[in-house]
């Protein structure tokens, strides 16, 4: 009997071993909020209190992962943790010594701008060297844009596609929006993009202008914060009423064709 409690440890350890893993250390991928709103509505506590206590970042910008990091409260003061800034400069090589540190056994944080890390996020290529190298990658729960939006929108779940921006020129913007409009009619696929919050009216206006009357079409504004606004109709029955508030605020667009 005293032979079992080893028993799985033993197995994890081998099981970590074939997979390739390292036994020590991870890179930790930590959401950040998506706006003005008290961390515990969107972080819980036990991820609060792991981001807390990390010296090491990796961050799109450090400003924004110094002020997400005083928001949830540090176990050390800010200017001792150290934060690591992915610029588009930033080479593979950069990338591997920053992640060195976990081969020994060091926690590594991985914060965005806003939302999960390495999804719609340059963070991806740190997740993806992280694996290269044998590390384990942890991902936490915390808010994503993306599936919030995508849960509250009424429109299909199973079958959809991010894409970012749309082009920022006008015709060739309204082309692709038709374009993913027919891919979403055909293959039955919920449409998601996002805009520069200050283009978030001539978007909108140009959804309403290039695609059918019957497509459904959401507009989930400032998700989790004070500001939230979320609603879904067909595009026939937004054009019969006065244009939402989106200006300079952080919105989805999504839409399902018939």
């Amino acid at each position: 009997m005293s032979h079992h409690p080893a028993a799985p440890q033993a197995h994890g350890a081998a099981a970590r071993q074939r997979e390739g893993t390292s036994a020590k250390g991870a890179l930790h991928l930590i959401p950040v909020g998506l706006g003005d709103a008290p961390p515990e509505r969107w972080l819980p506590a036990e991820v609060r209190a792991l981001a807390g206590r990390l010296d090491t970042y990796i961050a799109e910008n450090a400003k924004t992962a110094r002020a997400f990091l005083k928001l949830i409260g540090t176990a050390r003061p800010l200017q001792e943790i150290t934060i690591h800034t992915l610029s588009d400069k930033v080479d593979a090589a950069q990338i591997k010594a920053w992640l060195d540190p976990i081969q020994s056994g060091a926690e590594i944080g991985l914060v965005s701008e806003a939302g999960c890390p390495a999804v719609a996020d340059p963070g991806a290529k740190v997740v993806d060297a992280a694996h290269r190298l044998g590390m384990t990658v942890k991902p936490w729960v915390g808010p994503s844009s993306i599936l919030l939006a995508l849960m509250a929108s009424g429109l299909d779940g199973q079958r959809f596609a991010f894409h970012g921006y749309a082009p920022v020129d006008p015709a060739e913007r309204a082309r692709q929006l038709r374009a993913w409009e027919q891919h979403s009619a055909k293959h039955n696929q919920t449409q998601l993009l996002i805009e520069t919050p200050y283009r978030n009216a001539a978007m909108f206006a140009t959804l309403l202008a290039s695609l059918k009357g019957d497509t459904k079409l959401c507009v989930a504004r400032s998700v989790t914060t004070a500001d939230e606004w979320i609603a879904t109709r067909s595009v026939a029955d937004w054009k019969r009423q006065p244009a939402p508030q989106l200006d300079k605020l952080p919105t989805l667009f999504l839409y399902l064709a018939r």
